[in-house]
Formats: C-alpha cells, structure tokens, sequence
C-alpha cells in the first residue's frame, strides 16, 4: 500500500517540476523581450543586454554543481524553497536596475541560487519516483520550461506595452514568490532518496559517495562535452528571435506570439519525446532530435512569410525541446540513483556553458554584422559540432560498453 502511495505522488512531483521549471526557464526566456526596451531607455548594445542571459547561464551552471552533490544527501524541499526564492527576489530586483553592474548581479542571483538550485536538483528526484514510465514522466514534468519559456515571456510583453519594462519585471518577481512558494510546499523525495538519507544520518554522514561520480563518469564525460554544442545552438534562437523578427517589421506582440508557438509547441514535444524515450532509447532519440534542430535552425532569416514562420516555430520547437527532454532523461536513465543529481548537475554546467555561449555569440555577431544571417548560422555549426560527438560517443561506448545500473 505504500508503494502504491509513494506511486502516485509521484505524478504530484511531476506537476512541482512543471511548475517551477515554467516559472524559472519563463522568467530566463524572457530576456528578449527586455532587450530592446532596456536598450532603447539606456543605450546599452544587444550583446552586453544579453550578457545577462549569459550571467545567469553560466552562475546557475557553477553552482547547479554544489547544489547536485549537496541534494545527493538532503532533502529536496529546501533547494526547491531556495530557488523560488532568489528567482522571485532576482526578478523584483531587476524592475529596479539602473546600471549594467547591477542587471549582471541580478541575474547572478537568479541564476547561482535561483534557477542552478532548482534545475541540478528536481530531475533526480522525478526520476527516481518511476521505473516504467521514467521517460514519460520527466517529458511531461520538462514540458513545463518550455511552457514557460512560451507563456512568460508573452505575458511579459503584454505587460510592458502596458506598463514598461520595469513594472512588468515587478509583477513577474510577485507572481513567482507566491505561485512557487505554494508549489514547493508540496516537494516530498521518492522512498529509495529517504532509505538513503536515513542510512547516512545513521553512518553520522552528510553526503553519500564525497564527490566521486564512480561508475557514471564515463556516461557523464560524454554527455557534458555534447551539450555544449547543443545548448549553443538553441540559445541563439531562445534569445535572439523575437529581436530578429522585429528588426523585420513584425510587431513585437506578433514577434513575441511566435516565440511562444514554439515553446508551447516544446512543451508537447517534450513530453512526446518522454514516450519515445521509453520505446527506441534516449540516447537514439537525443541524437534525432539533435539533427532536426541542426538543419532547422538556419532557415529563421531567411523566411519573411509569417504563416511558414509560425510552421518553422512549430516544427523547431518540437525538435529543440526534445533535445532538451532526451538529454535529461539519458542522464537519469545511465546513472545510478545515488549519484543522480550529481550527475545531471555536472552536465547541466556544461549545458548552460553552451547556453551562455550562443546567446552571448548571437549578440556579439550580431552588433558586428548589423544582421542575424550569420548568428543562426554560428548555431547551425554548433549543431554540427554536438552531432559528431554523439557519432564518437556511439563508437566509444560500442568498444567500451559500461555496466551502469539505474536505481
């Protein structure tokens, strides 16, 4: 009866994982829509106002690494409680940036203690609440970032036509304390996490494993150096596509809705990508979608009809998720349990390296072009670069081939 118990709540830290991965990855995504109007009230070039995507990138990469060997040995809740909390605070400080100084520590804060400590630490908890729906049930609890990266930034843009940037920045940190504080309540860990903690609080022991990785440093190694290139590719269109389209013409709330297709498109893709983990392998699956965003993302500006933008945005949105979703639940699925969040977080660290990197690039290619023809083509590249590291991983691992044995 208990397991039964444990079973079905489960699906109840599925839903927390939605939640707050909309609510941070919303609130990250949501730096395009900001560029343009802290640019026009400050003067400040696209590439230093999207150098705070890249802040946040890369302290939520340094630190997701504390927080995943921490989280191995305590309880979830308190991270999830953390991260809301300095999202939220992050947020409402940044309605009153004046300076770049301060907009870069802003997005220092969310990103270190905000959306590092939610990421490298709620996957490993989801993850280990399931056995035979594992792939499905991270899919379904990652459609939430993409979610939010489509519906935040929307709202966002709605509330600085009609309020300003600095307002709208005010209302999202209110909405995120009180939704995500509710939310966090709920955090409980998975019954194999509380058999762990408890045999450690007997052993007198604060972590489990110190800071090895044992077995999962190979899966691990291989996984960190592609995510890079992946995440370098994505970011370039996460960031810079609702500035490109209304360099265009398009107006921003048109610019702004076709962002948000595409996310909410990732939002279905991801949990699709979930069940097709479960039946060809996250691996196969990480590196199909991998390829479809790499030969999709060059096409953005070239195409000025809105209608096959609106199809690109679908089709992308539906492949970049997916890469996303694969990458997560290829972790949780080559890694034993006992060294999960560990794991996911030294790989996120290189992910949000390559997040930080193409958004930055956008940016600098950008200010030196005039034009974003060779940004999208920079992450073309980078896309290139990731799928011939999966082709040397397979090689690798079919000489090798571990024994990794999940929990």
């Amino acid at each position: 009866m208990r397991d039964q118990e444990d079973s079905r709540y489960g699906w109840v830290m599925v839903f927390v994982g939605f939640t707050l991965m909309a609510m941070s990855f919303g609130a990250l995504g949501a730096v395009g829509v900001f560029l343009k109007p802290i640019a026009a009230d400050y003067g400040w070039s696209r590439g230093s106002i999207a150098l705070g995507y890249t802040t946040a990138a890369l302290s939520a990469a340094a630190f997701g690494i504390l927080w995943g060997f921490m989280a191995d040995g305590r309880p979830t809740r308190r991270f999830m409680f953390m991260g809301v909390l300095a999202v939220a605070l992050a947020t409402l400080l940044l309605s009153q940036t004046s300076s770049r100084w301060q907009f870069y520590l802003f997005y220092f804060l969310f990103g270190a203690f905000g959306h590092g400590a939610l990421m490298s630490t709620i996957w490993a908890n989801v993850g280990q609440w399931f056995v035979r729906n594992k792939g499905l049930a991270l899919g379904i609890g990652m459609a939430g970032g993409a979610f939010g990266q489509g519906a935040v930034p929307f709202v966002a843009r709605l509330l600085i036509s009609a309020y300003g940037w600095q307002s709208a920045y005010l209302i999202l940190g209110l909405g995120f304390l009180g939704l995500g504080l509710a939310v966090a309540a709920l955090t409980r860990d998975p019954p194999a996490k509380l058999a762990h903690l408890a045999e450690l609080k007997a052993a007198g022991a604060k972590s489990g494993n110190g800071w090895s990785l044992g077995e999962a440093a190979y899966v691990v190694s291989w996984f960190s150096m592609a995510v890079i290139f992946c995440c370098s590719c994505m970011s370039v269109v996460i960031v810079h596509l609702v500035p490109m389209l209304t360099d265009g013409g398009l107006e921003p709330q048109v610019a702004a809705s076709v962002l948000t297709t595409m996310m909410l498109m990732g939002a279905l893709g991801r949990m699709i990508t979930g069940r097709i983990c479960d039946l060809i392998g996250s691996v196969r699956t990480y590196a199909l979608a991998s390829l479809g965003q790499t030969v999709l993302v060059i096409w953005f500006p070239h195409i000025d009809n809105l209608f096959v933008l609106y199809l690109l945005a679908v089709v992308f949105g539906a492949l970049f998720s997916g890469v996303m979703a694969s990458m997560v639940i290829s972790v949780n699925m080559e890694v034993p349990g006992k060294v999960a969040a560990r794991s996911w977080s030294i790989v996120s660290f290189f992910a949000w390296i390559g997040m930080g990197t193409g958004s930055y690039m956008g940016g600098v290619i950008f200010d030196l072009t005039g034009g974003y023809t060779w940004a999208f083509a920079f992450a073309a590249g980078m896309g290139c670069l990731n799928l011939l590291i999966l082709i040397c991983f397979r090689i690798s691992r079919g000489r090798r081939r571990p024994e990794l044995t999940p929990a």
